[in-house]
């Protein structure tokens, strides 16, 4: 066995040991995540005396180390989108075609009288009291005297006899009947002025039927009617003897005293000369 004084030593030794490992122990746990022990907890508090500060002075506060990573480990940054409406330009055209399609209660209407004549008869419609419609008047007569109202303020209108009162209307089998009440769409024409300067009337109820006669001046089904054809054309015009009843404007000038110009002062007056 060695002697008393060496295993004191040694005992000795050990203890210095232990003791250095709970030293360094102690500074680790001291350190933690904030920075290495009293300098980074020192750090911390300068920075967050900065940020003091600065939001008083209403300035963007200084970053901090590791304070961005803080943030985005705690939270989520919200996304900033950003969303650019394009405004289109108005179509005048289509706003156009919309209104045209609508019956207008509110403006004047617009009454005009003539008459429809038949590029296939050779003669104008007419409106009889029987109800029957037909192409076989002759220029002049009162039954083809047709009165146009308009419906809207584009081109569609109602035609209706002058002499007995009754629409011309279109029923569902694309034939001509004469109606007292013409309140219905069915009763609504559309003027398409051609490139021939004939007119075709197109009904608004049922798009694509026209007006038609036949080389006799009898009526056609709607439904066998196209553009093109010349059973649909009609040349409008005045009844004979008509005389449009809109007065010819006419100027009138007043007579006014002449004036001549008077300084009184610093202002300029007109003043009428003495008579």
């Amino acid at each position: 066995m060695g002697s008393p004084r060496s295993a004191l030593s040694c005992l000795l030794l050990h203890l210095l040991v232990l003791s250095l490992q709970a030293q360094v122990r102690g500074a680790a746990q001291s350190r933690g995540p904030g920075g290495p022990g009293r300098v980074g907890g020192l750090e911390d508090r300068l920075c967050a005396q900065r940020s003091g500060a600065a939001r008083n002075l209403s300035d963007p506060a200084p970053s901090c180390p590791g304070e961005g990573a803080k943030e985005q480990s705690g939270r989520a940054l919200p996304k900033v989108t950003q969303r650019v409406t394009v405004q289109s330009s108005p179509n005048f055209t289509q706003h156009v075609r919309e209104q045209s399609l609508v019956t207008d209660q509110l403006s004047r209407r617009l009454i005009r009288t003539y008459q429809l004549y038949s590029r296939t008869s050779g003669k104008h419609v007419q409106v009889l009291a029987n109800k029957r419609i037909n192409a076989m008047a002759e220029d002049g007569d009162p039954f083809a005297k047709l009165i146009v109202e308009t419906d809207t303020f584009g081109s569609r209108v109602r035609v209706r006899g002058a002499e007995t009162g009754l629409y011309i209307c279109m029923n569902k089998k694309g034939k001509l009947i004469a109606k007292s009440n013409g309140k219905g769409k069915d009763c609504v024409f559309t003027e398409i002025v051609l490139e021939n300067n004939y007119t075709a009337l197109q009904n608004a109820k049922y798009e694509g039927w026209y007006m038609a006669f036949t080389r006799k001046g009898r009526p056609r089904k709607g439904s066998k009617t196209r553009q093109h054809q010349r059973e649909v054309h009609f040349m409008k015009r005045l009844p004979r003897g008509h005389h449009t009843t809109e007065q010819s404007l006419r100027f009138e000038f007043l007579n006014y005293p002449p004036f001549t110009r008077s300084l009184r002062g610093s202002q300029r007056t007109w003043a009428p000369e003495p008579r």
